[in-house]
């Protein structure tokens, strides 16, 4: 970090700027604090000079609304912005929490390598959030060294694409925007376009620097830079054993051999990065590095707590202006270097022919005043790297660096640098600077602990010059860059590319995530994209409403308020159902037990309730539906108070065998049933044989009131498939009646023939149980996930899609398109929306009336199994989406995540891993999640 500059906004909307925190090829960084809320941000805002390109300003705000979709777990959530603007200027800037972290190439040259454990976090973390940024059929390219962050509770991108990680952003003459990444793929060597598999490419390389401390395509002439990514095996020798293979496969020429992101994530942290992460994961230098960060920081905020330092703001921040407005001499004093460095495309002799035109240095891009070239630190202590000063190659201090092969640009601690002419006026009662951490510090010029990370295709070292001499990476050309110890984390959120269609955000407004996903920008390390001042805007659904602001670290779960265990010794939990939110009852082959709410404590084990269904209230009695009767418990101690057999309930039916509840509102269940009776055979004919008597089996649905204990009607069904029984869901309460679909399980071969492959629904009248009608519904299948709602809509997977209908005559109403690939589960209807899930682990809200979304989200994990199961709370603020990995919690309203539980894997008897899915019950001021034998109460809204 280092003292405000007399040309640095003080002010964005309600955050007032405390320092200058670090520069990109793209954008200048700023610590901030939010003067209502006293929480320290991280201001992103996009420097003058491209925010003027059009082509730069549409693509920053398309991706940063795409963005708001994506904050949370490994991506720092977006802050509320209000609708201030920034003094002086609307300028492109967006904000976000800060959370304490080192980027990647800082860790390396503080510590070294990474330890095995810690290289499955990082690589499964970013692999998490490449799953859901593939998802949406978008593709990264934005790792590097320095846009990688390795925060305490694990890692943090801040950069979704070639603006983020660009190593040179130029606007040109005409309106045009040129970028340049510092890598190549083998398929970008070919002339073919990055896909998915890049991304892969890029993280196999970027685990491989984690893994020892450089790359795997270093060795060779600059001249053959392109010819080893194509062709060379990479050196893999120093990798852990057992991750070579995997980032060998990564790093594969044929992108169709590379794994799925959602493979990586699998194979490096099957529990989850969150859960290999839990008790912390990074070396103990590493951790104490983060802690002294965070300590500088909150130093830095605390100064500005004084009254007297916030008072004297406004007339400092005038004093700065005057002081530079009287030193006319100011801009020529400053040595112009730029034009001894080297081009970018020279450097890259191999890529450069291949580029649309060269890199227009940052140096010829002029800055607000008409100043270009570079700033000479100001303090005569930190002297000019000498090469800076002779006009030679800007030298980065690696050793033996192969400069025409592409590298992760500017790897490695740097030492600090002030603009002192401006520091005492900025940053009045600033404390004195805290000490830089020793270990492993070096000057560029000095060999470095761990060469900067060098990576097939990108400019060498000199190349790229930024605006006010900066480096494509931010970092000064002399080699002064950067703060006294490791840079403050910028944990920005993330973005694919967005679809088109959306308008275009309110100026005035901070946007509200930092991004730099560029849909159609395709460029490698040295290659140079050109993008139109013409060019359509990439756009997003609707802006939805700005997430709140959270203390807490994103995808952290509040600590539960008990867990509760269910014994080795007994079998295995089958059911779990809540009762008056006082008992959670959990159901076993062996018997029933139940869980008081308040406490987690085991309160009564009944054993004439084994193999019971869901426990509802009936009255003050919890009702259990078992396998041969209905049972009537007292919740204080487990007693039966009443008992139904099914023998004795139902004398005309004699051998009824019930199926799984169908449904229940109030005080009435729905059930299906089923029983076998005998046919005579018809007398035959003269001369014939007498045919067999035939068992046929006879199926019900009942409607029975537990609380009088009373059927209510039964009405015939067709039987299912053998046994018999079918089971019957109801996806939709009226007034009037109940729609249900059977079980496709459960559907004979004759069913399905008749059906043509596709799902139909029943409507049974509620009093009388007359079946009103059958009906399909479009193309939605017998497995489609289905829904309806109390006014006769229903809202059906139908392909890749999800579809509404008006129940009664099967009228389309409205389509929302889903992921390729992928289909949607079971909707889950609330208040004013259809809360959406998908196998493609996006979760969303849908407006019932139009099929608008609201917000879409995911839920960062692999795609495993089918869609989540979605659990709303009792209040309808916050949404569950339960998977095989993990409980996902989202705000009902506005799609921010909130937090993410993974509880890593428990062993059953027999010594194995749990494996089972995740399960979420909404009960009063909690969630109950379970998993296996595990139950967890955590608080939510």
């Amino acid at each position: 970090m280092e003292a405000l500059r007399s040309e640095d906004p003080r002010r964005f909307g309600r955050f007032t700027v405390l320092a200058r925190f670090q520069e990109t090829a793209s954008a200048v960084r700023y610590v901030a604090r939010d003067t209502g809320t006293g929480e320290t941000a991280v201001i992103t805002a996009a420097r003058p000079a491209l925010a003027a390109v059009p082509a730069f300003r549409r693509r920053f705000e398309a991706e940063a609304r795409t963005a708001e979709r994506l904050a949370g777990g490994w991506v720092a959530p977006p802050l509320e912005t209000g609708d201030g603007e920034a003094e002086g200027a609307e300028l492109l800037c967006t904000a976000a929490g800060y959370v304490p972290a080192l980027p990647l190439a800082d860790a390396i040259g503080i510590a070294g390598p990474l330890p095995e454990r810690a290289l499955r976090i990082l690589g499964a973390g970013i692999a998490e959030i490449l799953s859901r940024v593939h998802a949406g059929g978008a593709v990264l390219q934005g790792l590097a060294p320095d846009t990688v962050l390795l925060a305490g509770d694990g890692p943090r991108l801040t950069a979704f694409g070639p603006l983020g990680a660009a190593a040179t952003a130029e606007a040109r003459p005409g309106g045009q925007l040129s970028v340049r990444l510092g890598y190549l793929t083998p398929e970008q060597v070919a002339g073919k376009e990055a896909g998915a598999p890049s991304d892969l490419f890029v993280l196999g390389l970027l685990l491989a620097y984690a893994a020892t401390g450089t790359t795997p395509f270093t060795e060779g002439p600059p001249e053959e830079a392109a010819r080893r990514i194509a062709e060379a095996d990479p050196e893999l020798d120093a990798v852990p054993e057992e991750l070579r293979t995997l980032i060998a496969g990564c790093l594969a020429k044929d992108p169709a051999e590379r794994p799925t992101a959602g493979t990586v994530a699998a194979e490096l942290a099957l529990e989850g990065a969150a859960g290999l992460a839990r008790g912390g994961w990074l070396p103990e230098r590493l951790a104490a590095a983060v802690a002294e960060q965070e300590a500088r920081v909150r130093a830095l905020e605390g100064a500005w707590e004084a009254p007297a330092a916030a008072d004297s703001v406004p007339e400092v921040a005038d004093a700065a202006t005057e002081v530079a407005d009287s030193a006319p001499g100011a801009a020529d004093a400053v040595p112009e270097v730029a034009d001894s460095a080297p081009g970018a495309a020279d450097a890259v002799p191999a890529v450069a022919d291949a580029v649309p035109g060269n890199a227009v240095p940052w140096d010829a891009v002029p800055q607000e005043g008409g100043a270009v070239g570079t700033h000479a630190p100001a303090d005569p202590r930190v002297p000019l790297a000498p090469d800076a000063t002779a006009g030679a190659t800007h030298d980065t201090g690696a050793i033996g660096e192969d400069r025409g092969t592409t590298r992760f640009l500017d790897t490695g601690p740097k030492p600090p640098h002030s603009d002192r002419a401006t520091t005492q006026l900025t940053l009045p009662h600033q404390p004195p600077p805290l000490p830089a951490i020793p270990a492993h510090q070096h000057t560029h010029g000095s060999p470095a602990p761990y060469p900067a990370a060098v990576l097939p295709g990108s400019a060498g070292p000199g190349s790229g010059q930024g605006i006010n001499g900066r480096s494509s990476s931010g970092q000064r050309a002399n080699g002064q860059g950067g703060s006294g110890g490791p840079m403050v984390a910028l944990p920005l959120p993330p973005a694919p590319a967005p679809p088109s269609g959306g308008p275009a955000l309110d100026r005035r407004g901070l946007l509200t995530v930092a991004a730099a996903a560029v849909g159609g920008l395709v460029v490698g390390g040295g290659a140079v994209a050109v993008i139109g001042g013409g060019e359509s805007a990439v756009a997003t659904d609707a802006k939805p409403a700005a997430p709140k602001p959270r203390r807490t670290l994103p995808g952290q779960p509040p600590e539960p308020r008990w867990i509760y265990a269910h014994p080795s010794s007994e079998s295995a939990p089958l059911t779990a159902a809540l009762w008056q939110d006082r008992l959670l009852v959990v159901t076993s082959e062996s018997q029933a037990s139940a869980v008081d709410l308040r406490t987690g404590k085991r309160v009564w084990q009944r054993a004439d309730a084994a193999d019971g269904q869901a426990a509802l209230a009936a009255g003050d009695l919890c009702f259990v539906a078992g396998p041969t009767e209905f049972l009537w418990l007292a919740p204080k101690d487990g007693a039966v108070v009443h008992r139904l057999r099914y023998a004795d309930g139902f004398t005309d039916l004699p051998g009824l065998q019930v199926g799984r509840l169908a449904g229940h509102s109030g005080t009435v269940v729905w059930f299906t049933g089923s029983h076998t009776v005998t046919v005579k055979a018809p007398k035959p004919k003269k001369g014939k044989k007498q045919e067999p008597d035939k068992k046929v089996v006879q199926a019900h649905l009942f409607a029975y009131d537990i609380v009088r204990r009373a059927e209510l009607w039964r009405t015939p069904v067709p039987a299912g498939r053998a046994p018999g029984t079918p089971l019957y869901r109801v996806v939709a309460e009226r007034p009037a009646d109940i729609l249900v679909r059977q079980e496709p399980s459960t559907l004979t071969p004759a069913d399905v023939k008749a059906a043509k492959g596709k799902g139909s629904l029943r409507c049974f009248d509620r009093e009388t149980g007359t079946l009103q009608w059958t009906k399909q519904y479009g193309t939605a299948g017998p497995n489609a996930g289905i829904a309806g709602d109390e006014s006769g809509i229903l809202y059906a997977s139908v392909g890749a899609d999800l579809q509404s209908f008006e129940a009664d005559t099967t009228k389309p109403l409205w389509r929302v398109t889903g992921t390729e690939g992928s289909y949607f589960g079971t909707p889950l209807v609330a208040g004013p929306f259809v809360h959406t899930t998908e196998r493609s682990q996006q979760i969303g809200a849908v407006e019932r009336e139009t099929g608008r979304f609201v917000w879409r989200r995911s839920t960062e994990v692999p795609v495993i199994g089918g869609a989540p199961a979605l659990t709303v709370s009792t209040t309808g603020e916050t949404l569950f989406a339960a998977d095989a990995a993990q409980v996902t919690a989202f705000s009902a309203a506005d799609g921010e995540r909130l937090w993410k539980f993974q509880d890593i894997g428990l062993a059953d008897p027999k010594g194995e891993t749990v494996s089972a899915p995740y399960r979420a019950l909404a009960s009063g001021a909690n969630v109950i999640v379970q998993r296996a034998r595990s139950f967890y109460a955590f608080p939510v809204a």
